[in-house]
């Protein structure tokens, strides 16, 4: 699935000058597969970005399509297909369910639209390095355990894009570069592609292309 951008312009941004190469305001199509990363300052609406193509924004000048189909004609019904089978987000601010444990969200996502065992979701808290945060509150975790917990969870649906951020912005160097392997990993698996927005950082990944706001 393409996504393209018909000279969207989100209406808090509408103030602020943006650059000729700034995806606001002119037409882009992020290409099925592509890895790309969307690189901004502060401000420049890399958060819009996520929400307006996720689409909980409707605030936006221009038109947002899936292929042909223009989001805002979307239903509910597609809507919850798209977003159990098509689209998958890691959000700057996780949303998690802070009362629930590591396991309960997992296994919310997981018992919708996944197929991982237990052991397979509890490898993955393994590699991160949190193994013994299976059966812990998810609010009483650091803001990189939850970070790592919400890349979890947005791996283990189906998915054509992942959505993803500023992902790594709690995690240090040794935890962002195995957490990089698993998402480029799953891509590959699924024949996928991702926007990984970002302030700057290329994280040392080999992307397609660079998108700028």
């Amino acid at each position: 699935m393409n996504i393209k951008l018909n000279k969207v312009l989100p209406h808090p941004l509408a103030s602020i000058q943006h650059s000729e190469d700034s995806i606001w305001g002119n037409d882009v199509i992020l290409k099925e597969g592509a890895k790309i990363l969307l690189n901004a300052s502060s401000g420049k609406g890399k958060s819009t970005f996520t929400t307006t193509v996720f689409g909980l924004r409707k605030d936006y000048e221009g038109n947002v399509f899936y292929d042909q189909k223009n989001i805002r004609d979307l239903n509910i019904d597609e809507w919850t297909l798209i977003r159990r089978k098509t689209l998958s987000v890691v959000f700057q601010d996780l949303q998690l369910f802070p009362e629930l444990t590591v396991k309960e969200n997992l296994l919310l996502k997981n018992n919708l639209s996944g197929d991982f065992s237990d052991e397979q979701l509890k490898e993955m808290l393994t590699q991160l390095g949190i193994p013994d945060k299976w059966e812990q509150q998810c609010g009483l975790l650091s803001m990189g355990q939850q970070q790592r917990v919400a890349i979890i969870r947005a791996l283990i649906q189906p998915f054509k894009w992942l959505l993803m951020d500023e992902p790594f912005s709690h995690l240090d160097k040794k935890n962002t570069t195995i957490a990089l392997d698993m998402i480029i990993k799953r891509c590959d698996e699924l024949n996928a592609g991702f926007v990984l927005t970002t302030l700057g950082d290329h994280h040392g990944i080999e992307y397609d292309y660079e998108l700028k706001l």
